[in-house]
Formats: structure tokens, C-alpha cells, sequence
């Protein structure tokens, strides 16, 4: 039997369609992702926490959900929507359909609605707060509760996400993962130590820093230099993770900390996050760039590599220190993509070059991270 169900947004536009998944209500921001495929890794990267996520590509599920295409151990946003569901889980790998993976961590699903208005209405006035229901079926009710959700600007979404205590990882890449099965190189007694702190970290991540050689312990996002400098690691990651960067001023405080003191290699927040600790500030984009289609000028090649990325927020180049150089550019925006500081062992990079799933162009640059690891 199908069900209702309905998304609002704060602007009093009401979609209409039918549920899927789990039962409920839930609120966040409404935000769309580009990418063909890829659909679990999106539901399972901590990114997405407090967000609704709609699928551009009309069709999703058709190869269902498996154990290996997972960016974490459960999936973290608020909603799903799309335009159809397949009905049909047709490849080798799947180990059960979209729908009961839904139901089975209570993720709520709508399908059925006009996602090319949806989307068309999100770029033209911007990202708004929404709330997905199959409970509750009155607009004026629904839409006064998208109003007064919070959103995300100023919230500490990271909390949320983070590891409750130390790991060390100890796994690689998949065979689906490495382009050149021969290029693993296993950690051993030797190796660098890498120390990942982790504000929401994406799984594919930690398998890159343990495929190229190092010892990786990760640690929850939430600790400071001092719990890092007595691990004594060669290098420090900076994780991707969810929301608005302003807020989290107790990792900012811990890089601050780190900085000139180990090498630092930022992806997404991280990236944020270290702009910010050297006296930069963020702003919050239109509606963001989700998908695996970005083009990014590298500035010191002059190549354009086609990116995976997953941010609402951006660094803002005009408040940029001269210590900070920018290396990386949208070229759909020209927001900064990517930078390095000038005199301390630091970069960083806003979109995610592990991908999972996503072009493998930017994958380079976790050999310049072990190059920099073996320098210092």
C-alpha cells in the first residue's frame, strides 16, 4: 500500500508524494546533490547530518544497498527524497533494496514529487529550512514547523558525529576503491603516524591514509593539541564533517595549537577549520555544491579536475591572511578550493579527493600528504 507524505519549506511551497522508508517527521535543511550515483555513500556521510537530501538523477536504488559503500557505520542525514524509486535492486554486490535500508535506521523517504522544481526553486532563492513528514499532512501546520526549525547556521552539528573514543584504523582500500591494485602500501612498524581527528569523518578518508603507507589513530574531533602532541604522530588530518564551521571554535583552538608544530592536511571542514584558526572567516553558500561534477582549477598545474564535494559553507578569499595562499578554485563560482599556508607544512582542500564515489582526478593529493610526512 503507498502512503502520503509531504515536504514543506519555510517559503510555503508544499510537495506532495508518496513515503518510503521509515515512518515519521523530521526537519533540516533541503539541499540537493548532483551525482548519478553514489547514493549510500551520501547517506552515510556524517556531512549530511541535519540536512534533507534530494536526488537529482530521477532514478535511485536500481542497484541496491550492499556492506562495502558505506562512509560510516549508519546513515546521518535527516531525509530522502527523490524522483522515482527503483523497485528493482539488479547488481551482483546488493545485499538488500534502498527501501528497507530506510526503514531499518529510520531514515524517512519521499518519492514521487517534481525534484526538478524543487531543485530549480532551491537555486533560485536559495537553500531553505524544511520539514519531511508522513504523520503530520497539513500544510500550514507543516510549514509553520519548517519556519521555526533551527537550521544550520551557528549549531555544533559536529558533536553529533564524532567517534566517542580513539581508534586505531586499520583498513585499506577495496578492490573498487584503487585504481592500481598494486600501489597499496601497508603500514608497518615504521611508518608515519598519521593522527585523523575526525568531526565527522567519511570512511574512504582513513582507507586512502592506510593504503599510502601510514599508521592511522583516530581520534574524536572534539580533542585538543595537547591530546594530539602526546600521541607524537609524524602528520595530522583535519576530517570532513557537518554544518557550519563558525561555531566549532574548539577544533579551530586545537589547530591553532598544531599549526608549525606537525603537518596538516585538511579536507572539507578541515579545510574550513584551518582557515578560520589562521584569523580567516567562512560565509554560507547559496545552496551549496553537492555532487561529483565540480570542476577545480588547480592553480599551480593549470589543470581542471572534475571533484566529488558535500559543503554549504566556503572560506571567504577576501578575509584570507597573507600567510594563507590560495592553490585550488570552483570554476563554477571561484569560490577557494583549495589553499596552503606559507610558512608552516599546511594544506587544504574544500572539496574531497577520496571521492567514494566520485572521480579519482584529485586523488594526488594524499601523496603530496606522505611526501610532506617524509620531508618533515
Amino acid at each position: 500500500m503507498t502512503r502520503p507524505a509531504k515536504l514543506a519549506l519555510e517559503d510555503g511551497t508544499v510537495f506532495t508524494g508518496t513515503a518510503f522508508g521509515a515512518e515519521g517527521e523530521v526537519d533540516g535543511e533541503v539541499c540537493f546533490n548532483t551525482s548519478m550515483t553514489g547514493y549510500q555513500e551520501i547517506l552515510t556521510d556524517p556531512s549530511y547530518r541535519g540536512q534533507i537530501v534530494t536526488m537529482t538523477y530521477p532514478e535511485i536504488g536500481n542497484y541496491g544497498v550492499n556492506d562495502d559503500d558505506v562512509e560510516s557505520a549508519k546513515p546521518h542525514l535527516a531525509g530522502f527524497v527523490v524522483r522515482e524509486r527503483s523497485r528493482v535492486a539488479s547488481n551482483f554486490r546488493a545485499k538488500g533494496a534502498l527501501h528497507e535500508y530506510l526503514v531499518r535506521y529510520g531514515i524517512v523517504g519521499l518519492e514521487g514529487i517534481d525534484t526538478r522544481a524543487l531543485v530549480r526553486r532551491t537555486r533560485i532563492h536559495g537553500a531553505m529550512k524544511g520539514v519531511l513528514s508522513t504523520t503530520e499532512l497539513d500544510d500550514a501546520s507543516l510549514v509553520a514547523k519548517a519556519k521555526a526549525s533551527p537550521g544550520l547556521v551557528g549549531r555544533d552539528l559536529v558533536r553529533e558525529v564524532v567517534p566517542e573514543r580513539a581508534v586505531a584504523w586499520d583498513e585499506g582500500l577495496g578492490p573498487w576503491a584503487r585504481l592500481d591494485p598494486s600501489s597499496a602500501r601497508r603500514s608497518g612498524p615504521r611508518a608515519p603516524h598519521v593522527v585523523a581527528l575526525d568531526y565527522g569523518m567519511k570512511w574512504n578518508i582513513a582507507r586512502h591514509l592506510f593504503d599510502m603507507g601510514c599508521r592511522v589513530t583516530i581520534l574524536p574531533g572534539t580533542a585538543g593539541a595537547d591530546d594530539v602532541l602526546q600521541l607524537d604522530p609524524d602528520g595530522v588530518f583535519l576530517s570532513n564533517g557537518p554544518g557550519d564551521p563558525a561555531p566549532i571554535r574548539y577544533a579551530q583552538e586545537a589547530i591553532r595549537g598544531l599549526l608549525g608544530k606537525k603537518p596538516i592536511f585538511g579536507i572539507c571542514l578541515g579545510h574550513q577549520l584551518l582557515a578560520l584558526a589562521c584569523g580567516a572567516t567562512t560565509f554560507k553558500l547559496k545552496f551549496g555544491h553537492r555532487g561529483a561534477n565540480q570542476p577545480v582549477l588547480n592553480r599551480d598545474t593549470g589543470r581542471v579536475e572534475i571533484t566529488c564535494q558535500n559543503h554549504g559553507f566556503a572560506v571567504d578569499g577576501e578575509s584570507l591572511p597573507d600567510e594563507l595562499e590560495i592553490t585550488h578554485v570552483n570554476l563554477n563560482d571561484n569560490t577557494i578550493e583549495g589553499m596552503r599556508h606559507r610558512a608552516a607544512p599546511a594544506f587544504s582542500v574544500q572539496y574531497h579527493p577520496e571521492a567514494s564515489a566520485g572521480p579519482h582526478d584529485s586523488d594526488y593529493l594524499f601523496g603530496q600528504f606522505r611526501a610532506m610526512l617524509k620531508q618533515a
